[in-house]
């Protein structure tokens, strides 16, 4: 078995020289796992833990074994850019205890990771737990440094990737910029943002110097925190010239963590760029989104067009769709050939995908709609969730759950259609 050679930490010169292989080809690769992706019951602090049928410690790193689904996104997104390119290099820019870089190389594959966390403590147990697929020299070398020196340095060597995974810590978005200028072109970042706060509106001068959006409190703040986190990336890839799609978000409840996948291409911004503003009316309920110059006719309906002070606006973030359908039909796809759904394996995965899937329907408008806030708004019991959505479905709207609120729904009726179907419910 290949054991990893230590590196010496980033110097100003000469920066990575051990990179000197930009795209190294194996010829023997360890065998993917087909089982479901699962998590052993040990804890965190016990000396080997699973994930996916690869085994690694934790140590002294932070670690959460709930972001597991998380990594298997990650992993389902680096297995079909592989497919499709038939190249994988990926830096790990805060890899911890390295779970997320071991998967990469087992799982998908990858030609090269490059796996790093500023910590340089906690080196030995990256390189142990790569060191167990490893089989060969070349595919993978860890380092310790600060994420946005290390990406500077690889774009200033001209060494991009086609995947790059930031799992950071909070609201830190310094690192976009410096991710964008090391990604090849046509490639995958996969951005994180913990900050529950500034998403829930608590924060709004916090969120406006990380993210460029003034956010305030509204009822669906899980789904403003990933569209914050997307309208940052789209800013910073402005600056460069770049465009970015998001392929899906994930929401988490653990942390709480906002992930976000992003496709990033060259090209001209469209005029409808989906980065904007959105509204919501503590009056009735209703939520609007606005372009830059609709900013002086910010009204609601429900106030005959006057300025109200019931609107609560949020802005700029992005309010376009938060995945794309068929790339999550193709992720499911690669979950069901890698045997990680079906015969009530990785049901909770498959749950999620599907769920996300729904989602993805076009008519469906930013946000969703709790049923505790419609019963509360019509002074009755909560109408059962199917219920609502089969009546919602006979009237002719478009309908589906929400992956980030249990009890919630996402549809293009409007909250008083809501209210006049849940109060019906309620007589029947």
């Amino acid at each position: 078995m290949f054991a990893l050679t230590p590196t010496k930490t980033l110097s100003a010169s000469p920066l990575l020289s051990h990179l000197q292989n930009p795209n190294p080809k194996s010829s023997v690769r360890p065998q993917c796992s087909r089982s479901p992706p699962q998590i052993s019951p040990s804890s965190c602090n016990s000396q080997l833990l699973t994930e996916s049928g690869l085994e690694f410690e934790a140590g002294d790193t932070f670690f959460r074994h709930e972001s597991a689904t998380g990594r298997d996104l990650g992993v389902l997104a680096a297995c079909l850019y592989r497919n499709s390119y038939g190249r994988l290099r990926v830096l790990d820019a805060m890899c911890g205890c390295g779970v997320r870089s071991l998967r990469y190389l087992a799982e998908a594959e990858a030609d090269f990771v490059l796996a790093n966390d500023a910590n340089d403590d906690y080196r030995s147990v990256i390189e142990g737990n790569l060191s167990r697929v490893l089989d060969e020299e070349g595919r993978c070398t860890v380092v310790s440094n600060d994420a946005n020196r290390v990406m500077t340095e690889c774009y200033l060597r001209r060494d991009f990737f086609d995947l790059i995974d930031v799992d950071s810590f909070g609201s830190d978005s310094t690192f976009l910029r410096s991710a964008f200028n090391c990604l090849k072109l046509g490639g995958l970042l996969y951005i994180t943002s913990t900050d529950g706060y500034s998403s829930g509106g608590h924060r709004p001068h916090h969120s406006l110097a990380a993210y460029g959006a003034y956010v305030r409190p509204m009822p669906y703040s899980n789904e403003i925190g990933l569209r914050m986190l997307i309208g940052g990336a789209v800013r910073e890839a402005s600056v460069l010239g770049y465009r970015v799609t998001p392929l899906f978000s994930y929401y988490s409840y653990h942390g709480p963590v906002f992930r976000v996948m992003l496709q990033v291409t060259r090209g001209k911004l469209p005029d409808s760029r989906h980065y904007g503003f959105i509204s919501y009316c503590t009056r009735c309920g209703n939520s609007q989104s606005y372009s830059w110059d609709e900013l002086g006719q910010l009204s609601c309906p429900c106030n005959d067009g006057k300025d109200s002070s019931s609107l609560v606006i949020s802005g700029p973030l992005w309010t376009g769709p938060l995945h794309c359908a068929s790339y999550l039909s193709d992720m499911l796809k690669m979950a069901e050939q890698r045997g990680w759904v079906g015969d009530g394996r990785g049901s909770d995965l498959e749950k999620l995908l599907l769920l996300m899937l729904d989602e993805s329907d076009p008519r469906l408008h930013f946000g969703y709609i709790k049923l505790d806030e419609v019963a509360s708004r019509a002074k009755i019991n909560s109408p059962p969730l199917r219920v609502m959505m089969s009546a919602l479905h006979k009237e002719g709207y478009a309908v589906s759950r929400s992956h980030i609120a249990s009890n919630a729904i996402k549809t293009d009726s409007s909250m008083a259609t809501c209210i006049r179907i849940a109060k019906g419910l309620q007589q029947c």
